[in-house]
C-alpha cells in the first residue's frame, strides 16, 4: 500500500500512520514525492480508518512492486552530489580512469578531466577483477588519493564499493558509493549503503532486466537513502567483438518507470575505445541524465580496462557534442531555452 501526504498536512498525520503500522506490526517507511508532500510505503494494507487522517491525499492498493521506486504517484527526481545535480537541467559527465594507480597519476587525471569539463571524478580504489591475480586496486590508499584529487579539484568523488563491512569505510573518503554490476543483486551491500548517508550509483547487472534493477534500487530506498541513480551498462550478448551491448532501450523505459535519474556508461557498455564517443551521444540522445567514462591521460597504458578508455580530449570532444545534443533536443521537445550555466557553458563549448 502507498499512502500519499499533501505538503500541508500536519505533522501528527505522518506520525499517525507510521504509530499505526507499528502497532500492526507492519512495516513503513516515507520518501518525498517531489512535489513538496511524502509517499508512506507500506508492506500491507492498513485499516480503512486508520487513514482517516487530514492531509492524507489518496491511498493506492494497486502499485508496482518497486514503490518507492515508481513514478506512478510522483515526479522525477533531482540527486546531489555536493554541488552537481544529476537530473537537474543538463546532462552530468562523470570520468576518470576505471582504477586509482597512485597519486601523482590520479592527480593528472583528475586535473585532465576537470580542464575537458567533468563535473565529477570516477575512480576505483577496489576493483572486481575477473581473474584473481589482475590488479585489484589500491584499497584505502586509493581512497585517499581520490580524496586528495577531490581536495585539488573540486571535483565530487564516486567509487565502487564491494562489501557491506566496506561501506562506511568508503563514505568516509567518497561523495557518491557505486555498486557495480556483479553486486546489483548483493541484497546484504544494497541495504548497507542504503543507510550510509550517501547518494548511490546502481549500475544494472549485465544478465538483470529492467524491472530486477529497480527491485534492488527498492532495496536502497527502503533502507532509508532517497539518492539513487541508475546507471545503464550494458548487456551480455553473443558478439565477441563488442564487451557488452548497451542497452538504449533501458533508458527511455527506466525514465517511464521510475522517478530515478538514469546515466549511461558507454564505456562498458562497449568495451571499445572506438565507439565510446558515438555512444555516448547515442545515450544523451535516449534521455540519460548523464554519463560515466573511463578517461586516461595515456589511454594505452592504463591498467584496468585500457581498450575501452579514451583520453581527456575526446571526453572534451563528447561534452561539446553532447551539450549541444542536448540542447537541440531539450528545444525540440518542448522550446525550453538553456539559460544560466548551462547556456554558457554551450557557448563556451561552441
Amino acid at each position: 500500500m502507498i499512502v500519499t501526504i499533501a505538503a500541508d498536512a500536519p505533522a501528527a498525520t505522518g506520525t499517525a500512520i507510521f504509530a499505526a503500522a507499528a502497532a500492526a506490526g507492519i512495516g513503513a517507511r516515507g520518501t518525498a514525492d517531489g512535489r513538496g508532500g511524502t509517499l508512506v510505503g507500506l508492506d500491507a494494507p492498513l485499516p480503512p480508518d486508520a487513514l482517516m487522517l487530514p492531509g492524507v491525499d489518496a491511498v493506492h492498493r494497486e502499485h508496482k512492486p518497486y514503490m518507492l521506486a515508481s513514478r506512478e504517484h510522483r515526479g522525477p527526481s533531482v540527486v546531489r552530489v555536493g554541488d552537481v545535480a544529476i537530473g537537474g537541467p543538463r546532462p552530468v559527465l562523470m570520468a576518470g580512469p576505471c582504477v586509482v594507480e597512485g597519486k601523482e597519476e590520479l592527480l593528472a587525471a583528475a586535473e585532465a578531466v576537470r580542464a575537458a569539463g567533468a563535473d565529477m571524478l570516477r575512480g576505483g580504489a577496489y576493483k572486481p577483477r575477473t581473474s584473481p591475480y589482475a590488479f585489484q586496486g589500491l584499497g584505502e590508499e586509493g581512497l585517499r588519493h581520490l580524496a586528495a584529487a577531490r581536495a585539488a579539484t573540486g571535483l565530487p568523488v564516486v567509487t565502487e564499493v564491494l562489501e557491506p563491512d566496506q561501506v562506511e569505510l568508503v563514505a568516509e573518503y567518497a561523495d557518491m558509493l557505486q555498486i557495480g554490476s556483479r553486486n546489483m543483486a548483493n541484497f546484504p551491500l544494497l541495504r548497507r549503503v542504503g543507510r550510509s548517508g550517501r547518494p548511490v550509483l546502481l549500475k544494472r547487472g549485465f544478465s538483470a532486466t529492467v524491472e530486477e534493477w529497480l527491485m534492488s534500487a527498492e532495496y536502497i530506498l527502503a533502507s532509508g537513502n532517497p539518492d539513487v541513480v541508475l546507471c545503464e551498462r550494458g548487456l551480455r550478448g553473443f558478439d565477441p567483438l563488442v564487451r557488452f551491448n548497451l542497452d538504449l532501450n533501458a533508458v527511455p523505459l527506466a525514465k517511464e518507470l521510475s522517478h530515478l535519474p538514469v546515466v549511461v556508461d558507454p564505456s562498458h557498455g562497449t568495451g571499445k575505445r572506438t565507439l565510446v564517443g558515438r555512444m555516448a551521444l547515442a545515450g544523451l540522445a535516449a534521455g540519460a541524465d548523464g554519463l560515466i567514462i573511463e578517461v586516461h591521460p595515456t589511454p594505452e597504458t592504463a591498467r584496468c580496462d585500457a581498450s575501452q578508455t579514451i583520453s581527456p580530449a575526446e571526453l572534451a570532444s563528447i561534452r561539446r557534442r553532447g551539450l549541444a545534443l542536448h540542447a537541440a533536443l531539450t528545444e525540440e521537445s518542448d522550446d525550453v531555452v538553456l539559460t544560466g550555466t548551462g547556456a554558457g557553458e554551450l557557448a563556451r563549448s561552441a
